[in-house]
């Protein structure tokens, strides 16, 4: 609940937004929430004044009026941001698959990765249904590759919660999957307070599943926040934001190991000759299905012309 905040001089603080709408931002400051309204023009680094879209998980600069009202005075430094869901600061993106109804499309979750990577956001994986259908070395291929691969499993003893739990606590995490995959329950598992039901409507939001809406920080009863994101709630949709081919390789991580060890410079890891990733793949050190996924991500932005590149406004 937002707490008026009253003083009889004005007080500068640091907090994080959590959501912004209307013009207005609440911010988490000193152990409450503040709402603010945004200035037109915002300061900078260094105080310069310049446009800034502020967004949920950004830390900021308020002031708190004597009479109780508070704005919005800069956004500090972030670490990334996402253009779709507008989300600054993610740590963790968890990427949830079933593994049957619908099947995971390796396509998608490495899709999903590799801009997880391109932003410096860890990505999480989190394997569901496997009382219906078994991981069949899907999880596994993902385990080499370096990723942390959690196996949800209901009829156990639940562990995999806390050790969901653990990776979130003090972090700002989102969770990505499509209809159908098993969101839902998982949330509610984690956190009942979410309140959230099956068919991926929130009973504390009064949000369905078609509707508009903002992304939204929570704060978490075992630590750290969860992000409410609209954007990621289908793999399938087209990101406002791609990772350019000079970029792609460093947001596989497999291919670290065989950097430098191409026989041409400028390698593009798809067909050449003496190619160390393509040999790395012919002997099984790199899955088939991360190159494939690779070479589709790679022909999808092979073309773009260094004019046509897209540079997001902050």
């Amino acid at each position: 609940m937002t707490q008026p905040m009253k003083e009889k001089t004005s007080q500068q603080l640091q907090g994080r937004i959590l959501k912004g709408i209307g013009g207005f931002y609440y911010v988490e400051a000193d152990g409450v929430t503040v709402e603010c309204r945004g200035r037109g023009v915002l300061r900078g680094k260094g105080g310069r004044s310049e446009r800034v879209t502020p967004l949920a998980g950004d830390r900021c600069e308020i002031t708190v009026h004597p009479d109780g009202l508070a704005s919005l005075d800069r956004v500090l430094e972030r670490r990334n941001f996402l253009l779709r869901p507008p989300l600054a600061n993610l740590d963790n993106l968890f990427i949830v698959v079933s593994m049957c109804d619908p099947s995971p499309n390796p396509l998608t979750v490495d899709r999903l990765i590799s801009l997880a990577e391109y932003k410096g956001i860890e990505p999480v994986i989190v394997l569901t249904k496997l009382d219906k259908a078994e991981e069949d070395g899907f999880g596994e291929l993902y385990r080499k590759a370096g990723f942390t691969v959690i196996a949800a499993d209901y009829g156990g003893d639940r562990a995999f919660l806390d050790e969901i739990r653990a990776v979130m606590k003090d972090k700002i995490s989102a969770f990505a999957g499509n209809t159908g995959v098993g969101k839902s329950t998982l949330l509610n598992a984690l956190c009942s307070s979410l309140h959230r039901e099956t068919g991926e409507t929130s009973k504390k939001l009064g949000r369905g599943r078609h509707t508009t809406r903002e992304t939204e920080l929570f704060p978490l009863d075992f630590g750290g926040k969860i992000a409410d994101t609209p954007g990621f709630s289908s793999f399938d949709g087209e990101f406002a934001e791609v990772v350019y081919k000079e970029d792609l390789p460093d947001t596989f991580r497999e291919f670290a190991e065989y950097e430098g060890q191409c026989r041409f410079t400028g390698c593009s890891h798809t067909c050449e000759k003496g190619c160390a990733v393509l040999e790395a793949v012919r002997q099984g050190n790199i899955a088939p299905s991360r190159h494939d996924s690779y070479v589709a991500l790679y022909n999808e932005v092979k073309d773009i012309k260094e004019w046509e590149k897209k540079k997001p406004a902050r």
